[in-house]
């Protein structure tokens, strides 16, 4: 269960009906898990593919204001620089294992060619936007489990229900503080000057010892021993959603604050970590296609108050999330054996 549901309380601000970044509305959260054993000598598909869009439209026809933050560069994205050069996302935002990266790019950009065949002939070409973690300590990383079809059909699965957390689809073999991670998402409700604006987060974590993690500040009795494991080259990705009318410079600046959430929390950012933030803003859907040489549209003022809160629900999202990625998991068995406990909470 979510940590609020055990009594564990996060920030000041209110969350929102589901408490999942699809309280942004349109924003959809789809997975595929794989969990199989591979052969008889120990190699075992502990992994998956997660995907969220921001729309339920054409992704590519219909842009959305976005932005990027590398908190630490340990990590092999794809989509990221022209995301910050553009300020844009056209794609679905993918999250996969590290080896799975290729992967999972060709499957997404088979399935965008497949849904607008002007690219690459009529019109440019597309940004594919996919983010890793590395699994190989439960996940049999070097016989690449996932492949093409998984990254459509996740696309496909994709809803606006409450994402499923825990040891789900990219989150499957995912290792959060020596315990199982994955999957976390939380959301915050911001309301000031009559208007109500939605902040979501879901994380991908894959990072820190067990020592490091600050549960006392939680008020949970440690009733386990620290545990030994932990992630290869631990990491996390933050995918942040909202639908407050940010330009992509402003969503920079609240996106910046998600590594606050993840301080919070016991991360030092380590050397070998991939800390990574990724988001948009529904606020603004950008046609591909237009005759116009100027577009108009409404964004925040920089030094209104209501920024400070977006702050804030960045902040508390992102925090919640990961401690969400925690409770929601189980205890996973994978790779030769290897097993990752739960967090006793």
């Amino acid at each position: 269960m979510k940590v609020r549901e055990l009594g564990i309380k996060i920030g000041k601000l209110p969350v929102g009906r589901k408490n999942c970044i699809t309280d942004v509305e349109g924003v959809r959260v789809g997975h595929v898990t794989l969990d199989f054993s591979i052969d008889d000598k120990g190699e075992y598909a502990c992994t998956g593919v997660t995907a969220i869009l921001p729309h339920g439209g054409n992704l590519f026809k219909e842009k959305v204001t976005a932005a990027s933050y590398v908190i630490n560069g340990f990590g092999k994205t794809t989509g990221l620089v022209q995301v910050n050069e553009l300020g844009v996302i056209e794609s679905p935002i993918m999250l996969t294992n590290t080896f799975g990266v290729p992967n999972v790019t060709q499957g997404t950009l088979e399935y965008m060619l497949e849904e607008n065949p002007e690219i690459g002939i009529s019109t440019g070409t597309i940004n594919i936007v996919v983010g890793e973690c590395n699994d190989s300590y439960l996940n049999s990383i070097r016989k690449c489990p996932v492949k093409p079809e998984h990254a459509i059909e996740a696309i496909r699965n994709a809803s606006q229900d409450t994402a499923e957390e825990g040891a789900v689809g990219a989150g499957k073999g995912m290792i959060c503080f020596g315990y199982k991670g994955g999957i976390g998402s939380s959301s915050r409700i911001v309301e000031n000057g009559g208007l109500t604006y939605t902040v979501g987060c879901l994380v991908l974590s894959n990072f820190g010892e067990s020592h490091e993690f600050r549960s006392e500040q939680y008020k949970v009795e440690k009733s386990q021993e620290n545990a030994t494991v932990k992630p290869t080259d631990g990491s996390i990705i933050m995918v942040l959603a909202t639908d407050a009318p940010l330009s992509s410079h402003q969503l920079l600046r609240v996106i910046k604050r998600c590594g606050i959430g993840l301080a919070r929390t016991g991360s030092h950012y380590s050397h070998g970590s991939g800390d990574i933030v990724i988001g948009f803003t529904t606020a603004h859907k950008i046609p591909h296609f237009t005759d116009n040489m100027v577009e108009s549209r409404n964004q925040l003022r920089e030094d209104h108050e209501v920024m400070n809160l977006l702050f804030t629900a960045a902040i508390e999202a992102t925090e919640e999330a990961i401690l969400n990625s925690l409770s929601q998991a189980v205890t996973t068995t994978g790779r030769n054996g290897h097993v990752v406990h739960a967090f006793k909470w």
